[in-house]
């Protein structure tokens, strides 16, 4: 009689995915506790995942001169956000992650766009691990998505689902969610490591082969990042965050990683009892609200990625009473508040050293450009003295220790934003009108923050 193949046991971390012949209380990779789970293989798993490894005909090393470089195809979506954010569109045979929190709307945005594709692409196949058919189709009814071309598909096995896609040789894939799909190869459970990376790496060779694009939904862990090993992140070739600003009806869509254009773009979207709507103005979204008379408060032009947009400052500066005062700060990094603080105490002879200090970035959005300095150190100002600033300003600016406003990148697509929103009074540092292109609008040259102070209080 002939022997059968034992299984070989196998333990991977759910922490890191190191891979241990044997269970272990703390990986000895990553040093976490209790992560190692159980996972099998045979030899006959073996031979199925070298069955579906590509065989490239004729694969050889070739000096780069002599490769072949044809454009790059990119397809719309539909959505002039989400284009944005992937470079101008979706590149053939690319595989895209999306990531967000539990309800932030990931099934509504690729539902809708699955409409928008099928007008202008062609068929797409819509599979779902976590739904029924019926509830896909209702919320379609509701986000008014129905398409004759938009093909629904409940599956977990992702054999299933690429033997359905070959016959069907849709123009675009759309898995919700990677969690909960699996290879029937493997013996582990759904969401387990081995078979988020074995469903990832099908669905990729699969995207390559027939140049089909997939977009893949991915849950989130606790501490905001996708579940599942980190190689998840690096075999697809586009990893986007779709987050909400603080529970409101605002949607932020980022990239993180994209191998076909820049990286950290941002969409803004809004969601609606109908659905998702594109936020074509973010600026005015921020500022919707703004007071004419309000102490404490300054404008600022950021750059999100290559997109100008203006957002409100606020500061409030109260007597402490106690011995350490109180610094919170919520949208700009903390220790360049208390650099700026430093410099309007020195600088400027304000004794903040005395004073509770608030800043806050209206709208939840958390600002990295240095540009936003000046805009704090004038909010700041306008609280301590309790005077308002120019209801139509802007403060742009990078403040330096000794005092200075130093230039910063891409001023011209600032100035436009402003123009364009009615901003008619900018305030930033000395520089060349030549650098600009064109005749600022009412541009007011701040060499010092001091020459600021001076200027308007």
């Amino acid at each position: 009689m002939a022997k059968t193949s034992k299984p070989k046991t196998e333990f991977t971390c759910t922490a890191c995915g190191s891979i241990s012949p044997k269970w272990l209380g703390r990986c000895p990779a990553c040093n976490a506790w209790g992560t190692l789970e159980e996972a099998r293989k045979d030899k006959d798993q073996h031979r199925a995942v070298q069955g579906w490894v590509s065989k490239r005909a004729g694969a050889k090393p070739t000096p780069i001169t002599q490769v072949d470089v044809q454009d790059v195809r990119r397809a719309s979506t539909g959505w002039g956000e989400v284009d944005r954010v992937l470079g101008g569109g979706i590149i053939p045979g690319s595989v895209t992650l999306i990531g967000g929190a539990p309800g932030v709307g990931k099934s509504t945005l690729l539902l809708a766009m699955a409409s928008s594709w099928c007008k202008n692409h062609g068929d797409v196949l819509y599979v779902s691990g976590e739904e029924s058919l019926s509830q896909t189709r209702l919320r379609a009814e509701r986000l008014d998505a129905l398409h004759d071309n938009l093909y629904l598909y409940s599956e977990i096995d992702v054999a299933q689902v690429i033997d359905h896609a070959k016959r069907l040789k849709p123009s675009l894939i759309i898995i919700d969610s990677i969690q909960t799909f699996f290879h029937p190869d493997f013996q582990s459970a759904p969401g387990s490591i081995a078979q988020v990376k074995e469903v990832t790496l099908r669905l990729t060779h699969f995207a390559k082969g027939s140049e089909t694009p997939v977009l893949v939904v991915g849950h989130i862990n606790k501490d905001g990042a996708v579940a599942g090993p980190k190689v998840l992140e690096h075999i697809v070739d586009t990893v986007l965050f779709f987050e909400h600003m603080f529970g409101g009806a605002t949607r932020l869509l980022r990239t993180t990683k994209n191998r076909f254009g820049a990286t950290h773009e941002l969409g803004v979207l809004e969601m609606q009892s109908s659905g998702l709507k594109e936020v074509s103005n973010p600026s005015s979204l921020f500022l919707s609200d703004r007071e004419q008379d309000k102490r404490g408060s300054s404008i600022t032009a950021v750059l999100e990625g290559t997109r100008p947009i203006l957002v409100e400052i606020q500061a409030l500066t109260i007597d402490s009473h106690f011995g350490n005062p109180q610094r919170t700060v919520v949208g700009v990094e903390r220790n360049r508040v208390q650099m700026i603080l430093a410099v309007l105490e020195r600088i400027c002879d304000i004794p903040l050293s005395s004073q509770d200090v608030f800043i806050n970035v209206v709208g939840g959005l958390t600002l990295h450009d240095p540009g936003a300095d000046l805009a704090i150190a004038m909010a700041i100002l306008s609280a301590y003295y309790q005077r308002s600033l120019p209801m139509n300003g802007v403060f742009v600016g990078e403040i330096g220790l000794s005092g200075e406003v130093r230039n910063i990148a891409n001023l011209e697509p600032r100035i436009t934003e402003c123009a364009k929103l009615g901003f008619k009074n900018i305030c930033l540092p000395k520089i060349p009108k030549a650098e600009l292109g064109r005749d600022g609008p009412c541009l007011k040259e701040t060499p010092t923050l001091e020459a600021a102070k001076n200027l308007y209080f």
